[in-house]
């Protein structure tokens, strides 16, 4: 397949076809992230937040759990919207079906806004005007990925289906094979650009995933640059096979976590 761009509204349903597969294949977020929120973001009781892009809740039941009230967490997929209603039953969360560039939100009336591994699929300018909006004049801004792959550390796995997954990719990497969320000077100066923040931080830690085969499989079918192809099953599959016959049954990914948080400028 070529190395094209899969469209950015591929996002809006590109993870919902096993919901509950995706919930449980994909890592949670570090501690650190929530001890940031908390500590420098204001994250406590009755906060009120947004979160865009929320999928089936990984890091919603957290964000509910540490006070975020009322949260409204925009999520365009049906399915995923679904499972998250199921999953988390609290009258501080609100879920909204929408696209987070279609969600109709109260202008400056949020406290903290949330996404997690989510706003590479948005138009980032127009996209962080929006945010900006949505915030009271100091309120804070949070985004947060896990990056799966680290071109700055040896990845045997990567590099044994490197040719298997060739092919279209999101928008969380490009053709400098450099992922989105690890190119902090173009975060960081979108953010700058818009005028509308300061105390302007990056922070990110590296640590390793460790997949046994039906692992490795169940994480690989909730990426978008699988689920867009057309041969899904036969590549998944043999992405099984590598992870059992050539690494006996031992998969190590590299991962990052990266978090940028800004606050929403003070009125003057």
């Amino acid at each position: 397949m070529s190395d094209s761009f899969i469209d950015k509204t591929f996002g809006r349903e590109a993870f919902g076809l096993d919901p509950a597969g995706y919930h449980a294949a994909r890592p949670a977020y570090p501690a650190w992230v929530y001890e940031v929120l908390c500590e420098r973001c204001g994250l406590r009781p009755n906060v009120a937040t947004f979160e865009i892009g929320a999928g089936t809740g990984i890091a919603t039941r957290r964000l509910v759990e540490l006070g975020a009230n009322p949260l409204m967490a925009i999520e365009p997929d049906g399915r995923l919207a679904d499972f998250l209603c199921n999953r988390i039953r609290n009258d501080a969360l609100t879920v909204i079906r929408s696209s987070f560039e279609e969600a109709v939100l109260p202008s400056a009336a949020f406290d903290l806004g949330f996404s997690a591994t989510a706003f590479h699929w948005l138009d980032e300018n127009a996209a962080l005007m929006k945010v900006a909006a949505l915030l009271r004049p100091g309120g804070w801004w949070a985004m947060v990925w896990n990056v799966f792959g680290d071109a700055g550390r040896p990845d045997p796995f990567h590099e044994a289906t490197k040719l298997l997954l060739a092919g279209p990719m999101g928008p969380s990497s490009d053709n400098r094979n450099l992922p989105f969320a690890l190119d902090k000077e173009t975060r960081l100066t979108a953010l700058g650009r818009t005028g509308a923040f300061e105390d302007i931080e990056y922070r990110a830690t590296e640590w390793s995933l460790v997949l046994d085969p039906e692992q490795t499989v169940n994480l690989y079918a909730t990426y978008s640059n699988i689920n867009v192809r057309p041969d899904r099953e036969a590549v998944l599959a043999e992405l099984g096979r590598i992870a059992r016959d050539e690494f006996h049954g031992h998969v190590t990914r590299n991962m990052t976590t990266c978090l940028y948080i800004a606050r929403r400028r003070l009125a003057t």
